[in-house]
């Protein structure tokens, strides 16, 4: 995937205001997402870029100059050292979770009120050696839904290349 195409699968989200913002992206990978949402952010804002391998993020435009911070770490194994992130976003990785009910609990007291989550999973219930834990469209908005968010908008979809199922973007929100 280019980052147009990934920039294009997150569009018209986040629903960011003036002042700078702070994310994470959990499972960062090359960063091609972390980069997609770094399009949307205003100057000054911040995302953690964390993954459990080494964070060597691709040398992808950065217009706005968003600080991208490199953090390693298990996100599912360790607990986040981050507060105040005004929202989280997870490309292929929410899958990794086995229990995600108490990762989203976990993760609460993390998230300022307004805090977004922009997820991008396979719409999917089979797993398989690469997507351990899935889940579809359906159930990440119940999910959400039991954790107290009002609003699942599905931003997009596309054919994925290595499964029969394709991908899909959520913008999920408080209100």
């Amino acid at each position: 995937m280019t980052l147009a195409e990934a920039t294009s699968l997150l569009a018209g989200a986040p629903a960011t205001g003036p002042r700078p913002e702070t994310w994470a992206d959990l499972g960062c990978g090359a960063g091609l997402f972390t980069f997609a949402l770094a399009q949307s952010l205003p100057p000054g804002s911040l995302i953690h870029a964390v993954d459990k391998e080494p964070v060597a993020l691709q040398p992808l435009p950065n217009p706005k100059q968003v600080e991208l911070r490199p953090c390693q770490f298990d996100f599912v194994q360790e607990g986040l050292p981050f507060q105040a992130l005004d929202g989280v976003l997870m490309a292929n990785s929410l899958h990794f979770v086995r229990d995600k009910t108490a990762f989203l609990q976990q993760l609460a007291p993390l998230l300022r009120p307004t805090a977004q989550w922009l997820i991008v999973e396979y719409d999917t219930l089979r797993s398989n050696p690469w997507v351990p834990f899935p889940i579809d469209f359906a159930g990440l908005r119940a999910l959400f839904a039991t954790a107290g968010y009002r609003q699942v908008r599905k931003l997009g979809e596309r054919p994925s290349l290595y499964s029969r199922a394709p991908l899909y973007a959520t913008l999920i929100t408080h209100t």
